[in-house]
């Protein structure tokens, strides 16, 4: 390889693209999670103006690489070899780490990962700079900008403690004034309320999106001399003054005149003013450090200097990116947006732990989320005590939220109304608007992440059911961001400290790791995105009555069916070979199973409350069949759960006789499951009398068998744990046969051919 450093140039624009998309998949939910979570306006139009704002953010951006050279290390202390091993490393540790945050759909943030990784690189090359010419540890304060580092540690808690804050108490006091009835207040409430939180975009857009773009350093006559940027910061209460009347009566025009819903303006606006500061300021992160190292090599060429013996002074000047990569850049953001599965499982977290209905909770709850729990309940019992009971009765009674819309499907239902939607834009805006005049070190992704679930919190959305799941989420989500810092910092380093052992070899390598694990990391998500949607998966009933619910049963039944089947061969199998692999798998596949069931009987509450009066005879009969693939299940776990138990802990394996018993045990219920898959399948119901009519021959063979271990016992058995397993596995197939039977049973006597099934949404449609 002749030039070592070209290679690693093409390969940083490589590796910049690639950012390009894991960073945006990631930061998408930023401006993304209120206009999607409110259903404000189509899927389509909320894309088509985040598309809008990122690319005009990425084109008018000034491309200033601040972070990438002088922000965390001082460029004249390095050489030029030793700065593109940082930049390298910085790249490989950037993509994969946002891409693992992308795959497990957990917001970070691209600022706080760039930042340590440029600094974890710097302080490796550093120390190896130093300790080579037998020098000290604490020169290191002379290479390194340590007080960066600090202002993002400090970004962190101010973002997570301010933003929940002034969230939660911005939005108790808009519920307390405008209720969940908003829409019907006087149109110059909402006027008003229009007119604060656009004033609030708008600001946001002017303090926060004109600086990152080159006019912000501009003069012109009527600024006195000033530039565009301090000219604003030094008329802050003016233009607020002025945008909050023009914004105001603009907003009574829209409601009163044009008759339009401000709210669902604001969302627009906002999502279009968060989207183009993001693309304005962020793209640094992705693009910097290739721009910082192309540069730096421009400068190699053209001083024709040993790369060990040229210095990297003139990075402490600005460094501007070609307006022609900006575009190429944007095209490549938007492009991301609209494509990005990725993007999607980072948006659904956030709305998973802001929604306002009960969801599939993702988190499981821990000691600390209990606690905070439990110390929220007693500030609320405290302030019932002081609070005189008129006012408390008034406080909830504004707080009510309204019955949800039952003829829309669960997906097709908002997370949150348009005022709480609107309030995360307005205070997410306000917040950074404030943060970025006043120098404070605030993140976007944890200002507009905290905000809403600061929102959440006063909008009572964490309720007694599922507080410990979002309170545990959130922890999660803070504590990821911390993990960010750290992962960062160590992984760069390592990678730096590679590259330098030897660069000709490591970089081609480290580069293809990297590749292969985003491959991987593609194709895994891939299919836990097409294993959702699998034909075995279970679907929710939506019928109103018994003949409905029977039909749209029947997928479920023989699903469960037919993969119970083979959960059942797979540990008789297991345990014939002693394949400890194979029966850990055949435990993921029962508890998968088993989950999903438990969702179905999760969603009967909800079920049920979209009956009609006339229907309810549908409930009983969907809650018998739910109990029984519940007793299903759980013989089938215990069979799994005992069968990988019992191998996993080195017994002895079952004898000849007691594996050849279990194999024909396994054939008589395959062939009798089979018969029952393929009678629900094709709807047949009539075929269950006969399967009925021949259980007793699967259940003889059952007793039988326990019959002749029985005497086995007494006789020749010497193995308790043989024969404890055997008459386990035994018993619990018939626990397994007995469900099932009772299952079909329900069936057949409820099974009506006489009666079509009706569809909730069709009783509704006659009614209507």
């Amino acid at each position: 390889m002749e030039n070592i450093y070209l290679f690693m140039i093409i390969a940083l624009a490589i590796l910049a693209i690639a950012d390009l998309v894991v960073g945006v998949s990631n930061d998408a939910v930023n401006f993304l999670n209120s206009a999607i979570g409110s259903k404000a306006i189509s899927f389509k139009t909320i894309m088509i103006v985040a598309s809008i704002g990122v690319a005009l953010g990425a084109i008018f951006s000034s491309g200033l690489m601040e972070v990438a050279r002088k922000g965390i290390f001082n460029p004249s202390e390095f050489m030029f070899d030793e700065i593109m091993i940082i930049f390298m490393a910085v790249m490989i540790t950037d993509i994969l780490l946002l891409d693992f945050f992308n795959t497990v759909g957990m917001p970070t943030s691209t600022t706080v990962s760039i930042v340590f990784e440029l600094l974890g690189a710097a302080v490796a090359v550093s120390l190896i700079k130093i300790w080579s010419d037998g020098g000290s540890s604490a020169e290191l304060i002379a290479y390194i900008n340590t007080s960066t580092a600090t202002k993002i540690i400090l970004g962190i808690l101010l973002s997570v403690v301010v933003a929940f804050s002034i969230g939660a108490i911005i939005q108790w006091f808009t519920r307390l004034l405008l209720s969940y009835n908003f829409e019907e207040k006087a149109n110059w409430i909402g006027a008003l309320f229009g007119g604060i939180a656009l004033t609030s975009i708008m600001y946001f857009i002017l303090i926060k999106g004109i600086k990152g773009t080159p006019y912000a350093d501009l003069k012109f006559e009527y600024t006195n001399g000033l530039t565009i940027k301090d000219y604003l910061e030094s008329n802050v209460v003016n233009i607020i003054g002025i945008n909050l009347v023009v914004w105001s009566a603009l907003s009574y025009s829209f409601i009163a005149v044009l008759k339009q819903n401000i709210y669902k303006i604001v969302i627009l606006v906002g999502t279009f003013a968060l989207a183009l500061a993001f693309a304005g300021n962020d793209l640094v992160n992705f693009v910097g450090v290739f721009i910082a190292g192309w540069q730096s090599y421009q400068e190699y060429v053209a001083q024709g200097l040993p790369a060990s013996e040229l210095s990297m002074n003139f990075l402490s000047k600005a460094v501007e990116t070609p307006t022609l990569i900006l575009f190429i850049a944007g095209m490549i953001m938007v492009a991301t947006l609209w494509f990005s599965s990725k993007a999607k499982d980072v948006v659904k977290t956030s709305l998973d732990l802001s929604s306002q209905s009960n969801t599939k909770e993702r988190f499981q709850p821990n000691f600390l989320s209990r606690g905070f729990v439990r110390v929220a309940m007693l500030m609320s019992q405290m302030s019932s005590y002081i609070l005189p009971n008129s006012w408390q009765e008034k406080i909830d009674k504004q707080f009510e939220v309204p019955s949800p819309d039952l003829t829309l499907k669960e997906e097709d239902r908002p997370a949150f109304d348009l005022a709480r939607a609107a309030v995360n834009l307005m205070v997410a805006a306000v917040l950074i608007s404030l943060a970025t005049s006043l120098g404070l070190p605030l993140s976007t992704t944890y200002v507009t992440f905290m905000v809403a679930m600061g929102t959440s919190l006063a909008d009572r959305a964490w309720g007694a059911e599922s507080a410990v799941y979002r309170v545990a989420g959130v922890i999660n989500v803070i504590g990821g961001w911390f993990f960010t810092a750290f992962i960062a910092f160590i992984a760069s380093a390592l990678i730096a400290y590679l590259l330098h052992l030897n660069v000709k070899v490591m970089t081609p390598i480290l580069l293809l790791i990297a590749f292969t694990l985003l491959v991987r990391n593609y194709i895994a998500h891939n299919k836990k995105n097409s294993k959702a949607k699998e034909e075995d998966s279970l679907v929710k009933a939506e019928s109103s009555s018994v003949q409905g619910v029977i039909h749209e049963s029947a997928d479920n039944i023989a699903s469960v069916v037919k993969r119970g089947n083979k959960i059942y061969t797979n540990a008789v199998n297991g345990l014939a070979k002693q394949d400890l692999n194979a029966l850990k798998k055949n435990r993921k596949q029962i508890t998968k199973l088993s989950n999903e069931v438990d969702d179905l009987r999760d969603h009967i509450f909800y079920f049920i409350k979209n009956l009609d009066e006339s229907s309810v005879e549908a409930s009983s009969f969907y809650l018998n069949i739910l109990g029984y693939l519940r007793d299903m299940t759980q013989s089938l776990e215990y069979i799994s759960k005992i069968s990988y138990k019992h191998v996993n802990n080195n017994h002895k394996k079952l004898k000849f006789n007691q594996l050849k018993e279990l194999k024909t045990v396994d054939e008589a219920l395959e062939k009798l499951l089979i018969e029952t898959k393929e009678a629900f399948n094709s709807r047949s119901f009539q075929e269950i009398e006969r399967i009925l009519n021949n259980r007793g021959k699967v259940y003889d063979l059952v007793k039988d068998k326990i019959q002749k271990q029985v005497e086995r016992t007494r006789t020749e058995e010497s193995s308790p744990k043989n024969t404890t397993l055997y008459f386990s596995i035994l018993l619990e197939t018939k626990d397994l046969l007995t469900a099932t039977m009772n299952l079909l049973d329900e069936y057949s006597r409820s099974f009506d051919s006489k009666i079509p099934p009706a569809r909730l949404t069709e009783t509704r449609e006659e009614e209507e």
